[in-house]
């Protein structure tokens, strides 16, 4: 996955060679129309060996005679087009939108694909969930996240489903320095401009010793 320094998610294009399989029911028409049709069914909304989902595939092109197998009586025919396509990468950094949240975390779409930010992974505090209304809040620091917002994140994990690309396992987070919801990258910006410190989570102090009893005065002496 290609990106520019801010993390935004940019597509990638990649020369690609396949077949398709032409049926006898379709030989009648016109095969370069049936190719570019027949790619897009079969190619589109799938990885590749590398991983790589292809969105879109165009430029489809017939090379030469196809192919064909006997008892089949369909044509095997090779083609080249150019895939637009797209691939998590681990550690990259990716903007996104959260489109739910749970109590285990939010979901963020980032290009196709939807990645988990973990509870532990929103920020460095301690978070109350706020079920009525949608929203992980941090104790100490009063941030909120809610489903809409834009957040920029990085990829720690990620394990593709090659038969179903969106259920695919993407683990993401926000507790690194420029990470965050887009409201407190803000935020931390301008406090750094006035030389301040960003929010942070309140350190618990231990409590104050308790002070020593004086030892009770001996009684005096009796005549």
């Amino acid at each position: 996955m290609t990106q520019n320094c801010e993390g935004v998610v940019v597509y990638k294009f990649i020369p690609r060679e396949e077949t398709v399989r032409i049926p006898p029911d379709r030989l009648g028409e016109d095969l370069n129309v049936v190719a570019v049709e027949l790619a897009q069914r079969f190619f589109e909304g799938r990885l590749d060996d590398e991983d790589n989902l292809t969105i879109l595939s165009k430029d489809v092109q017939i090379i030469g005679p196809g192919r064909i197998v006997h008892g089949d009586g369909a044509v095997y025919q090779k083609v080249t087009f150019t895939a637009l396509a797209f691939k998590p990468e681990l550690n990259e950094i990716v903007e996104g939108k959260v489109v739910e949240i749970l109590r285990f975390g939010a979901f963020v779409r980032f290009g196709p694909f939807d990645g988990l930010l973990h509870i532990s992974q929103v920020m460095d505090d301690r978070i109350d969930i706020d079920e009525q209304n949608q929203r992980l809040v941090g104790k100490d620091t009063r941030r909120f996240l809610r489903v809409g917002d834009r957040v920029k994140a990085r990829i720690v994990t990620v394990s593709m489903n090659e038969l179903n690309y969106r259920e695919s396992k993407i683990g993401l987070t926000m507790r690194q320095v420029g990470l965050g919801k887009s409201e407190w990258l803000e935020e931390d910006r301008k406090l750094k401009e006035q030389g301040t410190d960003a929010p942070r989570r309140e350190a618990k102090r231990p409590p104050a010793p308790t002070p020593a009893k004086a030892p009770a005065a001996a009684p005096p002496p009796s005549e």
